[in-house]
């Protein structure tokens, strides 16, 4: 087990919200961070007086939460929004609320193998114990060094790793996201970078769309990133490090003719 992979599991633990107690902490862990913090400026705290941040796409999507061992909190959430079953022209809200460049509008992307993320929020509050916690971005350090930097290098990668493993069990491949272009550069840091398919746009904040083929992020990864991917895929038990047989599933390609189940936005 190399020393990224023990430091994880020694600092942090990833949790799939599958019941109401916990769905509860998720809806309450966004309000603090979306309204409390001002995370999105266009969300009102007044809007959700029992203190619970939640919309639409909740009962459509899987919810996770990354609980800090150490002090038994949770620091962190995200969500992966369905596509919905009953109606394969079914929109994600990336596809409503930002615009596409002319070369994505036509994607030959299967909705039943598609997601898209949002609500991927840390706790604020948790880089501010600096006795406890202080994560250096793009370099994996050791256990500590002589500032006291953990050996994980951001929590930020703890939603990533529950992310990709849940897309594993589920058989998600295509990720879309209306983004902070600040986060996808933190991603980038980890191979876990996404692919900008359209102009910023105003929507809780400046953000853009992007998308990613999840089998080009793990060759990524497995190619400059080994510590990394053996973490993600759990050695290769969760993903495996031969992914030709899945790179069929991925091809998105402009020109491909429209399917009833692609995703085609205008």
């Amino acid at each position: 087990m190399n020393d990224i992979t023990t430091a994880f599991h020694e600092y942090f633990e990833i949790i799939i919200a599958d019941t109401p107690a916990l769905l509860k902490k998720v809806f309450n862990l966004r309000y603090r961070i979306l309204c409390v913090d001002n995370k999105y400026p266009d969300i009102d705290a007044s809007s959700y007086p029992d203190e619970l941040e939640s919309d639409e796409y909740d009962s459509s999507s899987l919810h996770l939460l990354l609980r800090h061992k150490p002090s038994n909190t949770f620091v962190g959430t995200t969500r992966l929004i369905l596509s919905n079953p009953l109606d394969i022209n079914q929109k994600f809200p990336v596809e409503l609320h930002t615009q596409f460049y002319p070369a994505y509008t036509n994607m030959n992307v299967q909705r039943r193998s598609a997601v898209e993320i949002s609500r991927f929020v840390i706790l604020r509050n948790f880089f501010r114990r600096k006795d406890d916690f202080h994560f250096v971005v793009g370099k994996i350090s050791k256990h500590s060094d002589e500032s006291g930097r953990r050996r994980f290098p951001h929590p930020m990668l703890g939603l990533a790793i529950g992310i990709i493993q849940i897309c594993a069990k589920y058989d998600i491949y295509h990720l879309f996201s209306a983004m902070d272009p600040a986060l996808n550069r933190l991603f980038g840091f980890y191979g876990m970078q996404f692919e900008p398919i359209g102009p910023l746009v105003n929507y809780h904040g400046q953000r853009r769309p992007y998308y990613v083929c999840l089998i080009d992020v793990l060759e990524r990864m497995y190619t400059n990133y080994r510590d990394i991917w053996e973490l993600v895929t759990d050695n290769g038990r969760v993903w495996p490090a031969n992914l030709e047989d899945f790179k069929s599933i991925c091809r998105c390609r402009q020109g491909v003719p429209y399917t009833d189940t692609s995703i085609v936005t205008c």
